[in-house]
């Protein structure tokens, strides 16, 4: 709270690029919708690039440590007006500014009533906000669970408000051994969203015991220091800004492997869709997949964008999500 609300004022007074690492190429929606955003939400956030996840129209969207508000703003044009976005933070001063802006942007984007809303409370403890059981499509996180001390229980909570069949969409900082006390206790490494990183390993191992799908890797970046002090408390551990897809898939849609054709109809991916690292669906290409996939796009919000054959596989079908 205190390196977010009073230590840092604009993303520049960030001392690694932990948290401004890009993400992959964005559609020009997406990029239109972010120039709408007003210039002082966009100037406090403190992300890893964009977390913005495909086929929105109409969905319920958590966001999990949402700041300022930018990509809640910027979720509140792709789900439209009968969508809804709520953000959640628990930095005082920044959950303010993203309250500040709601009826200018409801007004630029042309809303009658809002989209959106923004409450201070813990991602560890959502229950306590008043979030419901199954009352979300999708959870997105923006590079903030690795400031959460107990990261099982914020992809527990996560589970919990998911829809069966919804998704969690999040980056995050992944390090390449499990940190050391003096690392972890580092308070400006903890703002900087490294003391806290997760061992990469262990995020698989959570994301089963909680009851999710495997984690699907979308896009992973190198993360540079560039601060000597920092560098030399750090030693040889190696740092990754990483964007994953956990599916909270029902049991009832469990299936084998077999064959999948994209429709095109997802708005700014109508020729093809870049599932993860694996998987790139054209449109109207027969793509083989195994059974965990084929059981996450046939649960999924993306059940109607695909023609789903279970049982049917011409080749060799690259195995799960993970990467």
């Amino acid at each position: 709270q205190d390196y977010y609300g009073k230590e840092l004022q604009k993303s520049e007074d960030l001392k690694t690029n932990a948290c401004v690492t890009s993400a992959r190429h964005l559609p020009k929606v997406v990029r239109e919708a972010l120039e709408r955003v007003h210039e002082e939400v966009v100037a406090r956030y403190y992300g890893c690039g964009l977390v913005i996840p495909e086929c929105l129209a109409s969905c319920r969207i958590l966001d999990l440590g949402s700041g300022s508000g930018r990509d809640c703003y910027l979720l509140s044009q792709l789900v439209g007006e009968w969508g809804h976005v709520t953000g959640i933070d628990i930095t005082k001063s920044q959950v303010e500014v993203a309250k500040k802006h709601v009826a200018y942007h409801m007004d630029k984007f042309g809303y009658q009533k809002p989209n959106v809303e923004f409450l201070q409370g813990y991602m560890e403890k959502l229950g306590d906000a008043g979030l419901a059981d199954e009352s979300y499509d999708i959870v997105i996180s923006n590079c903030v669970i690795n400031l959460a001390p107990d990261k099982r229980a914020v992809l527990q909570e996560a589970y919990r408000v998911l829809k069966p069949g919804g998704e969690m969409y999040f980056s995050d900082v992944y390090a390449s051994q499990r940190l050391s006390e003096t690392i972890r206790k580092h308070s400006v490494l903890w703002g900087e969203c490294l003391a806290g990183a997760l061992y990469w390993r262990d995020l698989y191992s959570i994301a089963e015991e909680v009851g999710f799908s495997s984690p699907c890797l979308v896009t992973a970046s190198p993360i540079t220091i560039g601060d000597k002090e920092l560098e030399s408390i750090i030693g040889d551990c190696c740092f990754v800004s990483a964007t994953f897809r956990l599916f909270k898939v029902p049991c009832t849609s469990q299936t084998g492997p077999g064959q999948v054709i994209y429709n095109g109809g997802i708005m700014g991916h109508e020729q093809e869709l870049v599932f993860d690292a694996n998987f790139t669906f054209k449109k109207g290409e027969v793509v083989d997949v195994d059974a965990e996939m084929a059981a996450i796009l046939k649960s999924s919000r993306f059940a109607e964008e695909f023609l789903i054959r279970v049982g049917e596989t011409n080749a060799a079908t690259p195995q799960g999500c993970c990467c």
